[in-house]
């Protein structure tokens, strides 16, 4: 610094008011600066000033917690990169609408005639075309989607008609609606969440109104074992990271972890108290898990718990006083929990540590969220330091969300991206049944991320016959004709059941001919 101007310029517009401050201070200790005036220039150095500046500097790095994720940010896709023309479900039923991987993402669709899904490739952007084909084979509402973490082809569903599906997924659209390979029919009531264990292939979790959740092998098409313990409707279902606990939330505001196979409550504790819906995540592998709730004056809350000692929780935070679900998403490489609530046109996102979660930012806009999913980690941008990406459904759109960390280098940041799951089983169905345990398989993204050959799934049992399907009619001829076909119907029932009077009657009369009088 030379010359007065640019040493009052420092003080006034220094890069941080905190510095400016202590700046101006120092100078009109000196004599340079003195209640917005300036004196004469003293004949001294500023190197005591510059000292002082680099003492505040210190200080100050002592109160900001070093993260290299506080810059996070997040930037939705162009709008031509955008989905357009879907038609999301308007059921009632708590989810999240839809499911992603890194070839797919599968959405409840609103459909007529039995409940439908799509499973849209992620390269068709735009405008989705009216004649999609659709995931059909239900008769009431699909209520919730999973995608094989093993098989990129494979999708699991459940509906309100109690049943639970398979498909294969063609790498090609085709014009036809795809039938299930595979149909399960255990549940005694709506089924509203399916999960693949995140270790052993083909082993599905599937959980119903009828306060069971139920295990299949799907390879086989059997259920392998029933669970029971509840006492209300299942809210939410989450697998720890090594597929050997399962989560639960409940209408009885109450938090269970299950050993899944002895099918056994190893944990269970008193949860969020509001009467509204609850979610449960497991993070990552550090054994604690998140839920979200709300408390009895309707606020919104967050709550770490340690799995396995929920006595009382770890952590509790309130977040604010709106409505909607917070939907939690849980990300172990980066350690960072992101809260999406229905209805909200913001998502947060906090980095845990030390059993503290800390605020981050926010991504908001003002189009409100129904549903949201994320991308499995291996199929991120790792060029652009994309360390997550969501997937924001809203009314007739769906819209990618990337989360960046900003740096200028191009080489691989080995610091933000460790070796993460991958797309390769752990364990057999059969093993993982027997009682094997094993941690998921890990790869590294530094050569980036190259999904395998599509796995061909081959169910070894026989399929169950396909219940009849009411399609609705697309055009008029098409009413016209269901038309004629149900009135020919009624016409036939009528006439079948006037033949039975008349039987019935002539019976009447030969049974009393018979009766001594």
């Amino acid at each position: 610094m030379s010359n007065r101007e640019d040493a009052t310029k420092l003080a006034n517009n220094g890069p941080c008011l905190f510095f400016s401050h202590k700046l101006k201070y120092h100078l009109t200790s000196l004599g340079i600066v003195a209640g917005g005036k300036q004196k004469p220039w003293p004949t001294l150095t500023l190197s005591c000033t510059f000292s002082h500046l680099l003492s505040c500097t210190r200080i100050m790095s002592r109160f900001v917690r070093p993260s290299k994720y506080r810059h996070v940010y997040g930037t939705a896709n162009k709008r031509e990169l955008c989905y357009d023309n879907v038609r999301v479900s308007g059921n009632a039923w708590d989810t999240n609408l839809i499911k992603v991987n890194p070839k797919f993402f599968s959405l409840n669709w609103n459909s007529s005639g039995g409940g439908a899904f799509a499973v849209i490739p992620l390269a068709m952007t735009g405008k989705i075309s009216d004649a999609l084909p659709l995931y059909r084979g239900h008769t009431a509402a699909v209520l919730d989607t999973d995608f094989s973490p093993f098989n990129d082809n494979l999708i699991a569903s459940c509906a309100e008609d109690s049943k639970v599906f398979l498909y294969t997924i063609p790498d090609e659209i085709g014009e036809v609606d795809i039938e299930p390979v595979v149909r399960l029919s255990s549940h005694g009531r709506k089924v509203g969440q399916v999960l693949f264990n995140p270790v052993a292939e083909n082993v599905l979790l599937s959980a119903s109104a009828d306060l069971t959740m139920r295990l299949w092998d799907v390879e086989k098409g059997v259920e392998k074992q029933e669970i029971t313990g509840h006492m209300e409707i299942i809210q939410s279902v989450s697998w720890n990271s090594n597929g050997t606990l399962v989560a639960t939330t409940c209408r009885d505001k109450k938090l269970r972890v299950f050993d899944i196979r002895s099918n056994k409550v190893v944990q269970q504790a008193d949860s969020h108290q509001g009467i509204k819906g609850s979610r449960a995540v497991w993070m990552g592998d550090s054994g604690r898990l998140a839920t979200t709730g709300f408390s009895k004056m309707s606020d919104r809350q967050v709550y770490i718990w340690d799995g396995s000692n929920l006595d009382t929780p770890l952590r509790t935070t309130n977040l604010d006083t709106s409505s909607g679900v917070v939907m939690p998403f849980y990300d172990g490489d980066s350690n960072m929990l992101y809260l999406a609530g229905k209805g909200d046109g913001n998502i947060r996102y906090y980095e845990y540590e030390n059993d503290e979660l800390f605020t981050l930012s926010e991504f908001g806009t003002n189009v409100p969220q129904r549903g949201i999913g994320f991308m499995p980690k291996r199929a991120l941008n790792i060029n652009e330091c994309e360390i997550a990406r969501a997937y924001k459904v809203s009314n007739g759109s769906v819209e990618p969300i990337s989360f960046t960390v900003p740096r200028k280098s191009d080489s691989f940041q080995a610091d933000l991206f460790p070796d993460c799951v991958g797309d390769e089983p752990a364990l057999t169905a059969d093993a993982w049944f027997g009682g094997e345990t094993a941690n998921p398989k890990l790869i590294s993204l530094e050569k980036g991320f190259t999904a395998t050959v599509k796995k061909e799934f081959v169910a070894s049992a026989p399929a169950q016959a396909a219940e009849e399907v009411v399609v609705a009619p697309k055009s008029d001829k098409d009413y016209q004709e269901a038309y004629h076909k149900l009135r020919q119907e009624n016409e036939d029932l009528k006439n079948q059941i006037a033949q039975k009077d008349v039987k019935i009657r002539l019976l009447e009369v030969q049974l009393e001919q018979l009766t001594p009088a």
